[in-house]
């Protein structure tokens, strides 16, 4: 069986489904980065593009990396369809975040959204994002929270996956950062049965001190 961070199994999960995520930009992304003016934007994990698009359209210039190349097809047929002038603003990027490294490029805005990796690697991963963030740029993680494995909602029973926002926190040097934002933000989700179910979401954004 493939792993989960392998490009086969995410070019087959995608092929099994028109469209694998909802289209819409993350919400924590959407309120985390209300009010920063735009520049260069690293979307690590990008899917099908939304978060990217949705950026690009806001002004900002974005790098959009993804393992899986099914992913990125469609998230260049998004973008075109919004328009050439968003889709001019996004480079894609055919990357195994696992071992993918930004190199000297440093950026204003780094997010990454719902990248759920074993411990090890997920730290690694997290390292290279902050230091390719811009001094003065927000380095913004989010992922599912561990107490969403006590909902109904169909998560992966392997607890490494999971983080909370002191954890990832704990990686970054307090002289380099101010962390803005650390919590386990509610919203309400519907599980397989139909039924109504809160969960939480983890979010870190900190910013670089300049």
């Amino acid at each position: 069986m493939a792993e989960r961070s392998d490009e086969a199994f995410w070019d087959q999960r995608y092929r099994s489904h028109p469209t694998l995520w909802s289209g819409s930009p993350n919400s924590q992304l959407v309120t985390e980065t209300e009010g920063l003016p735009p520049g260069s934007a690293l979307d690590a994990g990008c899917g099908e593009g939304s978060d990217a698009i949705w950026l690009a359209g806001r002004g900002w210039r974005v790098t959009a990396v993804d393992i899986s190349g099914v992913a990125l097809q469609r998230g260049i047929t998004n973008a075109e369809s919004v328009g050439a002038e968003v889709a001019a603003r996004i480079e894609w990027r055919h990357e195994d975040l696992t071992t993918w490294d930004p190199g000297p490029d440093r950026f204003d805005l780094v997010t990454s959204q719902f990248l759920h990796l074993p411990s090890a690697p997920r730290e690694a991963l997290f390292a290279r994002l902050a230091a390719a963030t811009a001094p003065g740029g927000t380095l913004l993680l989010v992922g599912h929270h561990p107490s969403d494995m006590r909902t109904t909602m169909p998560r992966p029973r392997a607890p490494d996956l999971f983080f909370t926002g002191d954890e990832i926190g704990a990686q970054l040097d307090p002289d380099d950062w101010a962390v803005v934002t650390n919590v386990a933000a509610s919203r309400t989700a519907t599980d397989p049965e139909g039924r109504a179910v809160i969960i939480h979401d983890t979010v870190l954004r900190a910013r670089r001190r300049g």
